[in-house]
């Protein structure tokens, strides 16, 4: 059970007038919080996958009180959530295949975008709560033109938080370094091809050689390590392997091969996703002296290198050897709704609740409720791939 259940807050006794919908007993919002909390993000419940969003309010009367201090980023199965990815926008200047669907996506309006400001104080209740690093995300983060005050602002809140951003690199060469004086210290960019015209096939755009040129002035600025994520599709892109590895060899580069994952339009289908272990036996093949690193706690990649390799080779297994038990990490998109699981379709809007006037505790205590209804594990990929999910642009990676 549960020690954060309580009695109704204020929140519950406001006019019937202005609710938008009945507001549940204290039981019946608890209850729905925490049901089947050892099953999977995407078990399906009573109610359709669309539904399973609360509305802020809903969340606040099943919590009495905020838990305090790193409490309240501990879920009911004891894992401390120290990681928040930030989405910034949902705009992008690529079309990756597996990100965004062929048809595009329907953008959140501008004026329903968290706010500098508001992504600054969400930010730091999280921090003060125990979350030690911040990854910028989008779309395309770059793509937002007060990213470097807003890095500054991020890195300066009380205990400056690590600072990381994930980048498409098409932009990101003119304001890295800039970025790197705000705080920036943690860059991972994507690139699923060393080929220029399957760049082209691959991301419906051109500027490939843009985001090489990137690769290698994070070197030079002591970026350490620049790492890549290549997400392999059969029969796309999964002959570039050894090529990918070769790039470890001079440069401090972590390759990051990643299982591709379902989402909502990208056409996923298991016969081209690449599981784990026969990417890691095609590397082993050609290099045998091939060594797994020790990974830390909380770590999304099985980790390798190839002894007198500058570089590393990494393996994020989602689909085959989820890594659940450890996941450390909350996402804030950039509509304002709070995704504690990255396949759950749980959702909760801070954003809301900060402009109509929610209080920092009671914004504490809906953080509370969401980390508090996050499950066990994920689904399986065939389950998840049957569920319905955001596009991977809309949430941010």
């Amino acid at each position: 059970m549960s020690h954060r259940r309580g009695t109704a807050s204020a929140a519950q006794q406001e006019p019937s007038s202005r609710r938008q919908r009945p507001w549940p007993t204290v039981e019946e919002a608890a209850e729905r919080l925490r049901s089947g909390k050892t099953a999977s993000c995407s078990t399906p419940t009573q109610q359709p996958q669309t539904d399973t969003a609360l509305h802020w309010k809903e969340a606040l009367s099943a919590v009495a009180r905020p838990a305090q201090g790193q409490e309240l980023l501990t879920d009911t199965f004891g894992r401390r959530h120290t990681y928040l990815r930030i989405s910034l926008t949902e705009r992008c200047n690529l079309r990756c295949v597996y990100c965004m669907p062929a048809e595009g996506v329907e953008l959140t309006p501008s004026q329903d975008v968290l706010t500098t400001d508001e992504i600054v104080n969400l930010a730091e209740i999280f921090v003060a709560a125990g979350v030690n690093k911040i990854r910028l995300t989008g779309g395309e983060p770059t793509l937002r033109r007060d990213i470097v005050p807003l890095t500054q602002r991020l890195h300066s809140l009380p205990g400056n938080p690590a600072i990381g951003i994930t980048s498409n690199a098409i932009a990101l060469r003119r304001s890295l370094a800039e970025l790197q004086q705000s705080g920036l210290s943690l860059l991972n960019i994507s690139l699923d091809t060393l080929q220029p015209q399957r760049f082209e096939q691959m991301t419906r755009r051109r500027g490939l050689q843009k985001v090489l040129d990137c690769i290698h002035h994070a070197v030079d600025l002591g970026f350490d390590p620049v790492k890549v994520n290549v997400v392999v599709m059969r029969g796309t892109n999964d002959d570039e392997l050894l090529d990918f590895v070769a790039m470890t060899q001079h440069l401090p580069i972590n390759v990051r091969f990643i299982e591709w994952m379902p989402f909502d339009g990208n056409v996923w289908k298991d016969s081209r996703m690449v599981p784990y272990r026969e990417m890691l036996a095609a590397v082993q093949a050609h290099h045998p002296q091939l060594q797994r690193c020790q990974d830390p706690a909380g770590e999304v990649a099985k980790n390798f290198y190839v002894p007198g390799h500058r570089g590393t080779v990494s393996f994020v297994t989602s689909m085959t050897q989820a890594f659940c038990g450890d996941c450390n990490r909350l996402r804030l998109m950039a509509d304002g709704n709070l995704k504690v699981c990255l396949f759950g379709a749980n959702e909760v809007s801070l954003r809301d609740a900060l402009r109509q006037g929610a209080t920092t505790e009671e914004l504490q205590a809906i953080v509370s409720a969401a980390v508090d209804r996050k499950k066990a594990a994920h689904a399986g990929m065939f389950e998840l791939a049957q569920r319905k999910n955001r596009a991977m642009v809309k949430i941010g990676g």
